[in-house]
């Protein structure tokens, strides 16, 4: 077979992302924070659709790190929504919304014996949290499937 015989290599087609839905409400987010998602992410199911007031209480008790640092940024994203709307109260939020992503991962050297390294990840995440007033409606895009 020679080489004319061949098919030409072509790229596959990119799959098209759909579109994030922009979340109604009151945002806070915190980039590049020196904690494993996953152990973030493990506080966070706890936390989720909870009212604002109840899931500051769970997070103060918390001994985690990662409860520290979700509770500090639910604190701002309340603070933004009472900055914004002066007619909404602490116990008129919830958390809406709270997505922790991977971030991006130190690599270290970790000596070993015998002369050997192996590789220490030191991993990073992104946290974002929207909170929103209970019993907001939706607003849908247009769209409804």
């Amino acid at each position: 077979m020679s080489d004319s015989d061949k098919a030409p290599a072509t790229k596959p087609a990119r799959r098209e992302r759909a579109p994030r839905k922009k979340a109604t409400g009151y945002s806070a987010s915190v980039p590049f924070q020196r904690v494993s998602a996953t152990k973030v992410r493990r506080i966070a199911d706890n936390i989720r659709r909870k009212p604002y007031v109840e899931a500051i209480a769970l997070l103060d008790v918390l001994p985690h790190k990662g409860a520290r640092l979700l509770r500090k940024l639910i604190q701002s994203a309340a603070a933004n929504a009472l900055a914004r709307n002066k007619n909404l109260d602490e116990e008129m939020l919830y958390v809406k919304e709270l997505l922790v992503d991977v971030g991006p991962s130190m690599k270290r050297m970790w000596a070993r014996g015998r002369g050997r390294a192996d590789r220490l990840l030191k991993r990073s995440c992104h946290i974002s949290v929207v909170v929103d007033e209970i019993g907001a409606k939706e607003v849908a895009n247009g769209s409804e499937g």
